[in-house]
């Protein structure tokens, strides 16, 4: 499985960390996540570069000193950032050239001893190369000079920060281990569960939300093969913000969805579904990852007859395109149906690494395509060939067509439906890819 790769922007405020963010997603208004409850809208967002996928984190204008509450909130939350980040960006103005903040924020990030890129951003031209001389005296090695508002050598630098990233797209392993990572938002019950299935306390569990300090791995045997739990870390140290404590967590998430074959993702009986639990679950889907929903502390639910069915209809009704995620009603203090969550990700994981063939594809797909053709808003028809898979774990599935470019979102989501009606693939993401035939 490739390792996570996190990278946070950092800066002082106005030298163009959300230019660049929004440069390296390739769109002027990103569509990113904004983290639950954080203070100004901190955002992460997946973003690629020659094959090579990674996270990306605009952490907001960093002001050291500052008393001020959101400038407060914002510190505390650039902190992270560099803590939890595999490397960082850190952004500085040409025109302004160096100034005081700048140096106390370089201070801080060579404690860090985290691999450090010096950017120069608003070098628009090659005549304005020579302002980056002075930022080597920050001694944070060589300066790299970027326009991020025209764009000038950016991709220069994709190149350079993404130099050690290992490209998409693998197939699933051949490795018998089930990585199972255990994420939900915080107090949902994530170290209870691990400690359950272990059998043994290996971790403190309090009502405390974020009270686990790291990631923990642990093993265990399931029916004679390997399982390793990821479970899912809070605080490493007191913070003073709850928007703090939700931009920690979001991040440690993205990391262990990043490190596992499937995610269980753990909701609370008597919380219901709320926005911040989908937006995990969007998380998941957005890496391609395969998942399953746990839904915790059911013993703590009065029940009728029904209750379960009413509860997962209610549950898959937020869910909308996700809902080909499998639900199980656990109790992580009784152990009621603990079992379940792996034994259903060990089928999600057999089920994501499955190959279709060709000709089984197109005998059970072409007759739904000729019975419902896609519909085009162009005047030309769109004339569907044939289908294959073209990876595994999780599937891709390229359709040959004469004009790929005007395929409707909705067809493909018919599409996925009946590759799903036909071939299975509980728990799994299906992506389909369009291609010129």
């Amino acid at each position: 499985m490739p390792s996570p790769n996190i990278i946070a922007i950092i800066g002082r405020p106005n030298v163009g960390k959300s230019t660049l963010f929004n440069r390296i997603l390739g769109i002027r208004e990103a569509i990113v996540h904004d983290l639950p409850g954080v203070t100004r809208d901190r955002k992460y967002a997946e973003a690629e570069w020659s094959g090579k996928r990674f996270t990306i984190i605009d952490t907001g204008g960093f002001v050291p000193a500052s008393n001020d509450v959101f400038e407060k909130a914002i510190r505390e939350q650039a902190h992270i950032a560099i803590e939890e980040a595999d490397s960082v960006v850190f952004v500085v103005d040409a025109v302004e050239g160096i100034l005081p903040l700048d140096k106390e924020i370089a201070e801080i990030l060579r404690k860090s001893e985290k691999p450090i890129h010096l950017v120069v951003n608003k070098i628009d031209s090659a005549k304005r190369e020579m302002l980056t001389h002075e930022f080597h005296e920050l001694g944070l090695g060589n300066p790299i000079s970027i326009s991020a508002l025209a764009g000038r050598q950016v991709g220069d630098f994709l190149d350079l920060i993404t130099a050690g990233f290992r490209n998409n797209g693998q197939e699933a392993s051949d490795s018998e281990t089930l990585r199972l990572a255990v994420i939900g938002k915080p107090n949902v019950g994530k170290s209870s569960l691990v400690n359950a299935l272990l059998g043994k306390p290996r971790q403190v569990v309090t009502d405390i939300p974020g009270t686990t300090r790291d990631p923990i791995d642990a093993s265990l045997m399931h029916q004679g093969s390997e399982v390793i739990l990821v479970d899912t870390a809070g605080l490493k140290k007191k913070r003073h913000t709850k928007e703090s404590l939700d931009f920690y967590s979001a991040l440690r998430t993205i990391k262990s969805i990043e490190r596992c074959d499937v995610a269980a993702i753990l909701l609370d009986a008597q919380q219901g579904v709320d926005h911040q639990d989908l937006h995990i679950v969007e998380a998941v889907a957005d890496h391609k990852r395969s998942g399953l929903i746990a839904v915790n502390k059911w013993d703590l639910v009065e029940k009728e007859s029904g209750t379960a069915e009413a509860y997962e209809r209610a549950i898959r009704a937020r869910l909308g395109t996700h809902d080909y995620l499998p639900i199980i009603f656990i109790s992580a203090v009784t152990k009621q149906r603990i079992g379940k969550v792996i034994e259903t990700a060990k089928e999600i994981n057999v089920e994501q690494r499955k190959r279709i063939s060709t000709s089984d594809l197109n005998d059970a797909l072409l007759p739904d395509i000729r019975h419902t053709p896609p519909s085009s808003k162009s005047p030309k028809d769109i004339r569907i060939k044939y289908v294959t898979q073209v990876k595994s774990g999780p599937p891709l599935f390229a359709f040959f067509c004469n004009e790929p470019t005007l395929v409707q979102e909705s067809y493909r989501r018919f599409l996925v439906n009946k590759i799903r009606k036909h071939f299975g693939f509980i728990g799994v993401p299906v992506s389909l890819v369009f291609k010129k035939k």
